[in-house]
């Protein structure tokens, strides 16, 4: 039974209230190294940062699935970004797992120099990711050269396949040719189980999946379809896909069967039901109002787009982070690192995002899974649309998709005390500033944390900083742009971008703003 696990802790048990065994310490080296002749996976040449060996697992006994990736800026586009196995029971029984499937946008220049193509207003949208990688592997859109990934499948058992969306902007749909997906687990959040034919993945989502291996033995299409209109993103591959083979069936054929076409879309799953319960009083009801808005001011490298929480896009300090503070005793927080503080202890607190452009967001909260009350369009309004609210044990997860011109009503309850980012997870957008930080119970942080062992790495961050050519700290550490009389402009150039007013500039280029 994989709803059962050890010392009597099981699918049902609380998971917030009754800690799973755990206190293992397992040790894991992770080396990056940066590459400027890596052969990527649709066999183009191009720089990317390396974490170990390609596919490296870290494996820990704890709960459910993760994602990691670095949040310096765009890097994880760039390469530093992987998928942690955290085991734990399950909703349905399976018979084999498959591990975590990473399915995410590819690019074949830098993220970070892409960074300043998606900025400029004059470039229009985002650049087209170059195709889109399963499990790192995918034929090359625009010529020879790659593959597509190849799964294998077991005739007649029940496969758990861990789906992540890793890209930097583009979501998608993901449908199997002749299957069904049985979801089992939404982020970190084991869920009644509920089939579906396909599903739409906002960057960051994460699902449990059960596929069963019940049709005839062969091979079938795997697809990530992006929504025609582009507001979800955009990719010179217009047929992503990887192979799922049967075991048995030829290693080398491609499937023949194409299916029936999917119309993707842009609007986030709804319909799942969290295994434990939460459910809240409607009376308890007070929310904040936290507006996105974008505008278009003019800095040295031109005018650029500038998204906001608040009227503020986010600007963190680096040398200065915000538990430093807090060590310190220091409560003069600078506007500009756009932080809320949430003092009171284990009560439930309600937020409105409201999005005042036309572009959807995946609104991604660290520290927390957060319970979706309502998703709409237009303007939320808490006197008139309380009852289009769900306070009954509604979706539980850590990243959800706002619709474009539309509202988001969260809520999550105050039993972590930390400082935690509240940010859009395509990574253009947190570049230019979507982002918030909640302090949470900060009168207890100094009691609860070592906060003196930050301390010999913030004096090595200070000391490395004026000697590093990226440095020193020009940016706000989520998003980025040029030092005052640095001036860069890429300009489009078929399916890829140069340089139009840059000469031997390039650790410019390279820094974070």
């Amino acid at each position: 039974m994989r709803a059962c696990w050890k010392n009597s802790w099981n699918i049902s048990t609380d998971y917030e209230v009754t800690n799973p065994p755990a206190f293992n310490t397992v040790n894991v080296d992770l080396h990056i190294t940066n590459v400027t002749n890596w052969i990527g996976p649709d066999g183009v040449v191009k720089p990317a940062m390396l974490i170990n060996n390609w596919g490296d697992y870290v494996q820990v006994n704890v709960y459910n699935d993760l994602q990691h990736n670095g949040h310096y800026s765009n890097q994880y586009g760039n390469g530093v970004v992987g998928a942690l196995i955290v085991n734990g029971p399950a909703s349905a029984n399976y018979d084999i797992d498959l591990g975590p499937y990473m399915i995410q946008d590819y690019y074949r220049q830098a993220a970070d120099r892409l960074h300043y193509v998606a900025e400029l207003v004059q470039n229009g949208p985002p650049p087209d990711s170059s195709t889109i990688t399963f499990r790192g592997k995918s034929i090359n859109p625009t010529g020879s050269g790659g593959s597509y990934d190849r799964l294998v499948l077991t005739p007649g058992k029940k496969h758990l396949l861990r789906l992540i969306n890793a890209s930097v902007d583009n979501s998608f749909t993901i449908s199997l040719v002749g299957h069904n997906f049985t979801v089992i687990a939404t982020d970190l959040v084991p869920v009644t189980p509920v089939v579906r034919s396909k599903l739409f993945m906002a960057v960051g989502q994460r699902y449990d999946v059960i596929v069963e291996a019940n049709q005839a033995v062969g091979n079938y299409w795997l697809n990530a379809t992006l929504e025609a209109a582009g507001n979800c993103g955009t990719s010179q591959n217009k047929f992503s896909a990887a192979i799922i083979q049967y075991s048995g069936a030829s290693s080398t054929a491609l499937p023949t069967n194409k299916g029936t076409p999917v119309t993707a879309a842009c609007a986030g799953e709804s319909g799942f039901a969290p295994i434990v319960k939460r459910t809240i009083s409607s009376s308890l009801f007070a929310p904040s109002t936290l507006p996105i808005s974008l505008n278009t001011p003019t800095k040295p490298q031109g005018q650029v787009f500038e998204w906001r929480i608040r009227n503020t896009p986010i600007v963190v300090e680096w040398d200065h982070p915000v538990l430093e503070y807090i060590l310190e005793g220091n409560n003069s927080f600078p506007a500009a690192i756009n932080l809320v503080e949430v003092p009171s202890a284990d009560t439930w607190t309600f937020w409105v995002l409201q999005n005042d452009f036309a572009l959807p967001h995946p609104i991604h909260l660290h520290g927390h899974d957060f319970l979706t009350l309502g998703i709409g369009t237009g303007t939320f309004s808490a006197s008139t649309m309380l009852n289009q609210l769900n306070f009954n044990n509604p979706i539980r997860r850590d990243v959800v998709q706002i619709p474009g011109g539309g509202w988001l009503v969260m809520a999550y309850r105050t039993d972590n005390p930390g400082v935690w980012l509240m940010h859009c997870h395509i990574g253009w957008h947190v570049a230019m500033g979507l982002g918030i930080q909640f302090l949470e119970r900060k009168s207890e942080i100094k009691q609860l944390m070592k906060l003196d062992q930050m301390e010999p790495n913030c004096k090595a961050w200070r000391t490395y900083q004026p000697k590093s050519p990226y440095l020193p700290k020009v940016d706000s550490g989520l998003k980025r742009a040029l030092g005052d009389g640095e001036g860069v402009r890429l300009v489009r150039d078929g399916f890829n971008f140069r340089e139009a007013d840059l000469e031997a500039r390039e650790p410019a280029v390279r820094r974070l703003w």
